[in-house]
């Protein structure tokens, strides 16, 4: 399926999902030198956008070494909706404008925006043929869920819909509202999407891709036109270089020495745009989630030192000691 024109990309293309306090920037920019062809943005509230507030204004910063990059939007009012769009593209300069139908937590599908929209789909086309029509040299794209529970998954017939309000590329996270993020992703239903002839948008799936194993399956099983990666990119954001080299047919050895240094880059990333206390924190779970320490002998008392740092040089010494062990595994 045809990519907007502004965008070219490789065949097979992989991109960073959009999550809360995790896609900044910095995580963004790191995400793109280890291979991602698309970057999104932390979501931004029509809302708070509106209303000029510090922090969703931030979320907007955006640096020529990461594009092709996309911002997102929420919300339940449709002038917010538009208004916001045009906010973003002014400000921003987006390569897409993306539209989050899709997000599950209480705070935001419970008052009705994310996916609590998927209860609402007269309301959901409404909003999305008015962002569509308020940017019309931006690329505005959706990304959405199966539906809001196994009894409503609505998503072969909403992709039609939404394909006819205007956007450009669909994004199909397989798991429903009521799913959460619990229990695995089906993508039968992306597959039936992709499969459906009278859709002409690219189908971006998205859902547990973990290893290169599953992307590679996902793109062969499902046709999919891209995947996206998510919550696998915790304390692994070499997990696009592990793909790409997998899909290309390329084998390269990252080593655990290579990747404790990526930490580490990480961790400077955060901590020169936040200051050393925020970008510790900022850095925390991605060290705590990270694969790269699993199978350490006795790691539990390390972890919590390492989580428990409050300086980059006390921090960088108890990840240096682990460093004899990550390479006696090789």
């Amino acid at each position: 399926m045809p990519w907007p024109s502004r965008l070219n990309f490789p065949d097979r293309p992989v991109f960073l999902a959009p999550m809360e306090d995790v896609t900044d920037i910095g995580f963004r920019l790191l995400c793109k030198q280890m291979g991602a062809d698309l970057v999104y943005s932390e979501f931004v509230s029509s809302d708070a956008l509106i209303r000029g507030v510090n922090r969703s204004l931030e979320k907007l910063e955006v640096c020529a070494d990461e594009r092709p990059v996309a911002i997102q939007i929420y919300g339940r009012f449709v002038e917010a909706m538009r208004d916001a769009a045009q906010i973003v593209v002014e400000q921003a300069h987006p390569d897409l404008l993306d539209i989050n139908f899709g997000c599950p937590v209480k705070r935001v599908a419970g008052k009705g925006a994310g996916a609590g929209m998927l209860q609402n789909i007269p309301l959901m086309l409404e909003i999305t043929r008015a962002v569509v029509d308020a940017v019309p040299g931006t690329p505005v794209t959706v990304k959405t869920r199966l539906g809001w529970d196994h009894d409503h998954r609505i998503i072969t017939t909403l992709a039609e819909q939404l394909q006819d309000c205007g956007i450009q590329a669909l994004t199909i996270h397989g798991r429903t509202r009521s799913q959460m993020y619990t229990g695995e992703a089906d993508w039968t239903l992306i597959g039936e999407v992709k499969r459906n002839p009278r859709i002409h948008i690219p189908i971006i799936g998205n859902g547990d891709v973990t290893t290169p194993e599953r992307a590679s399956e996902c793109f062969e099983r499902y046709g999919v036109d891209a995947i996206m990666v998510g919550r696998a990119t915790f304390g692994r954001p070499w997990i696009f270089r592990e793909i790409r080299n997998h899909l290309d047919g390329r084998e390269e050895v990252l080593t655990p020495d290579w990747k404790l240094d990526i930490l580490k880059q990480q961790v400077h990333i955060s901590v020169e745009r936040l200051g050393e206390y925020r970008g510790i924190l900022h850095s925390r779970r991605h060290l705590a989630a990270s694969p790269l320490f699993k199978g350490i002998p006795n790691f539990r008392e390390t972890r919590i030192r390492m989580l428990r740092a409050e300086t980059v040089a006390e921090l960088f010494e108890i990840m240096d000691t682990v460093r004899p062990t990550l390479n006696s595994q090789l």
